[in-house]
């Protein structure tokens, strides 16, 4: 094995050269990176949150006020389709995880299933989350099931995560941490952001648009009164003026394909929204049957504008006018193309690690590195002296730039955990030299030559060494895997470490080995007691 290969110097001249690409970067300033030409690869490492400063958020998600506002939507849902199939309905009541319908007249209760049921439809296979049934002569009801209400929360928190990440990467924040927290809460670290206030305001937002009619057979006086139409409600826009609005929505955000900054007929910021074929369809139809008539864009409760209909808008886009800044039409983009939270967030816990304290922990973990190398140089070159230590040193050192061009690459994040799993890293790669010395010296005392000595070495330590590092690589995908945050940290490092601790402690041994034994040709081997 300790024949020098052409196809191992090859692969380690290589290996080399694509390490010192991939990991450059990394010596040199912000600036002198610019200045590079297009054609040079710049990658860098990603300092986590301890390491480089940023903001860190615990948020809790508000499950119960989305249950709430699924069970009102059952309401709407089926006032809306008995309106519309004809079916008098004498009363909806809230009655546990759903609603019951009183039918004005018990001959149309069967109608009544009927229609109702048409809300059930799935695709094909799938299994609705709702169920209608008859409980009385003229009443029906309509709930959720059991096993719909109960995968509401964590549904809720999956698809709360995936939005907040989409929210983030918006502000152009790299590498954010969201992980799950408990059975509702989430866990946001983003590196670099300096401002919590506006990571809050922009993660917080629920960003819920809808577009509905405003309510004009009903009289706005008596509704604030308190004679609030059943199928009605009050709100209020950005600067107080109250609007009767219809319940039926007409379309969501959840429709909404693209959100983009524009400017109206007056040449001020607005919003341009372009829909979907169904948003689209759905807008039209409403807009050609109520020409004349105002209707609500409401975001989070709020009425932004209330434009008149003058013709139907069957192109399924347009815009947003009201009260927009540049920088607040642009922030409004963000969250409507990020998508809507499913609930509202609250914000548990808030803290700020400052570019001070984050170059303190890298200083810190720039010392612990270097007295962990000092430490393993000492006890190599006391152990097997300058020439078998020193050419372990100088596979360590590859192992470490390669570790580093590697995270560059895949744009992992450095954490302090993962400065503990690089300098863990550094222990376990001299770790396969000293199984290989080890093996040496006890072939050339046992009397064997040289290159024999150095053939068995290699040749039979190298299960153990397989054998030590698939274990470790195996605890640290699981680690990966199951774990968040810095434990992903840690063994992200460790994994890489391991792969590249093999290649640096097996091939560069060997190389500058076999370069040695050639011009040396010794007679005994300089570990030999």
């Amino acid at each position: 094995m300790v024949h020098l290969s052409r196809w191992k110097v090859i692969l380690l001249a290589v290996t080399l050269v694509l390490g010192l690409l991939f990991s450059y970067a990394n010596a040199l300033s912000p600036a002198q990176r610019e200045a590079l030409p297009g054609w040079l690869p710049k990658p860098t490492l990603n300092l986590g949150l301890d390491l480089q400063g940023g903001s860190y958020l615990l948020l809790q998600v508000d499950v119960e006020a989305m249950r709430e506002k699924r069970l009102q939507n059952l309401s709407e849902d089926a006032r809306q389709v008995l309106s519309e199939a004809q079916i008098g309905v004498a009363g909806i009541a809230r009655d546990g995880n759903g609603v019951v319908v009183t039918v004005s007249s018990p001959d149309q209760t069967n109608a009544a299933v009927d229609a109702l049921r048409r809300l059930l439809s799935t695709g094909v296979g799938l299994v609705s989350d709702r169920t209608v049934n008859r409980v009385g002569d003229n009443r029906v009801r309509y709930a959720y099931t059991d096993q719909a209400l109960s995968q509401m929360g964590p549904t809720a928190v999956e698809q709360s995560i995936e939005v907040v990440r989409r929210r983030i990467d918006s502000l152009g924040t790299r590498e954010p941490s969201i992980t799950r927290q408990g059975a509702d809460r989430i866990v946001v670290q983003a590196p670099g952001e300096s401002d919590p206030t506006q990571l809050e305001r922009v993660i917080g937002q629920t960003a819920q648009l809808t577009f509905q009619m405003v309510d004009v057979e009903n009289s706005l006086q008596e509704a604030l009164a308190g004679a609030v139409p059943p199928d009605a409600e009050v709100l209020f826009g950005e600067d107080g003026t109250p609007y009767l609005v219809k319940r039926r929505v007409i379309v969501s955000g959840e429709n909404l394909v693209d959100a983009s900054v524009t400017t109206d007929q007056n040449n001020r910021p607005a919003i341009g929204f372009r829909f979907d074929g169904q948003g689209a369809r759905r807008f039209g139809e409403t807009t050609a049957a109520n020409i004349g008539k105002p209707f609500a864009i409401i975001l989070d409760g709020k009425v932004i504008s209330a434009p008149r209909i003058n013709s139907a808008i069957t192109g399924g886009q347009g815009i947003i006018e009201g009260s927009f800044t540049i920088a607040s039409a642009s922030e409004l983009v963000n969250l409507l193309n990020g998508g809507s939270l499913p609930a509202p967030l609250t914000v548990e816990e808030r803290r700020s690690v400052t570019a001070s304290l984050g170059a303190d922990a890298v200083r810190a973990g720039q010392l612990a590195t270097l007295i962990a190398f000092i430490g393993v140089l000492v006890f190599m070159v006391l152990s097997y002296g300058l020439l078998f230590g020193g050419i372990s040193v100088v596979a360590l050192l590859m192992n470490g730039l390669l570790i580093i061009a590697a995270m560059s690459l895949t744009g992992a994040t450095l954490t302090l955990p993962g400065i503990a799993g690089l300098i863990l890293t550094l222990a376990m790669a001299v770790d396969a030299n000293v199984l290989i010395f080890e093996r040496m010296r006890d072939e050339a005392n046992a009397g064997r030559s040289p290159i024999a000595a150095m053939d068995a070495g290699f040749n039979r330590a190298m299960v153990t060494i397989v054998d030590a590092n698939l274990t470790t690589i195996l605890a640290a995908l699981i680690m990966f895997w199951f774990g968040a945050g810095p434990v992903r940290g840690f063994a992200w490092t460790l994994s890489i470490g391991v792969v590249t601790s093999v290649f640096t402690a097996v091939l560069v041994t060997q190389v500058l080995l076999a370069f040695w034994f050639r011009v040396a040709r010794p007679k005994k081997l300089p570990i030999a007691s």
